[in-house]
């Protein structure tokens, strides 16, 4: 006699799962330019200066009182390089200390803009950066470079959306796609949730910290530009609804202030 086993339902796979700290795209081309850039401390020493000279962001450049020093690059420096500086790294360390805050915050942000809205940001907030060190540096000579001012408003705005049920800070999570695309919280809201409270009040306070310490980072002792770290950081806050992508939803913003309440 023959036996007729019935084979058990296939079950449906699963779906994938991104891991959240996967790097997007746009998070790559952007760490891969800076590794590029950074081949620059390759050049002969004088090159190499000329480089910082050229495309960092010198406040001396634009002060009209002094008529004798011609800076390299011309008329045009004055505008490229609000935005150049950020490319540029004084060492492996201050390029790795950047890359490392960038990673988390970066990667939701470029997640959830796309690479085109990514760049455009980390532009605008380079140039921020580049303004309020101008206008606290007026007679500064020293060229600054980095991408710290960047980072910062790329952490600001993700701290946007980052407390949202659901989102990369949340404990309720999702994989990495789905929770750089929770809804955001309106400005207003943002301000007064718990989470986001506490982590402008831990973010200034350091800043606040290395400005009035004049910490140095790296061993050629470089001060750390915090000026620049908050104008990045403001921007990055108070413009990211103009490049979010993703419907604000009040459900999903209410969940977020239950939720929050209780150098880079």
């Amino acid at each position: 006699m023959e036996s007729q086993f019935e084979s058990p339902p296939e079950l449906p796979p699963d779906a994938p799962r991104e891991p959240i700290l996967t790097l997007p795209g746009a998070l790559t081309a952007y760490v891969a330019l800076l590794a590029v850039v950074h081949l620059r401390v390759l050049l002969p020493p004088e090159l190499e200066n000329w480089t910082i000279d050229v495309f960092g962001f010198i406040p001396k450049r634009y002060d009209s009182t002094l008529l004798d020093i011609t800076f390299p690059g011309g008329a045009g420096a004055k505008v490229w390089t609000f935005v150049t500086y950020s490319l540029l790294h004084a060492n492996l360390t201050h390029i790795g200390f950047n890359v490392l805050w960038l990673l988390p915050f970066g990667s939701a942000l470029a997640r959830r803009f796309g690479a085109v809205r990514f760049f455009l940001f980390m532009a605008v907030t380079a140039a921020a950066g580049a303004l309020a060190h101008l206008l606290t540096h007026e007679h500064a000579i020293a060229p600054m470079i980095g991408a710290s001012a960047s980072v910062s408003g790329a952490m600001a705005a993700a701290i946007r959306f980052a407390f949202v049920r659901g989102s990369f800070l949340s404990f309720s999570r999702g994989d990495a796609d789905a929770a750089a695309k929770v809804p955001a919280l309106s400005l207003a809201r943002a301000l007064r949730n718990g989470r986001v409270l506490g982590f402008l009040a831990v973010w200034f306070g350091v800043n606040i910290i290395f400005g009035i310490g004049s910490i140095a980072i790296g061993a050629d002792g470089a001060s750390v530009a915090w000026q620049a770290h908050i104008g990045g950081f403001l921007a990055g806050l108070m413009l990211f609804s103009l490049f979010d992508p993703v419907p604000r939803a009040a459900a999903h913003a209410a969940h977020a202030s239950r939720d929050g309440s209780g150098r880079v």
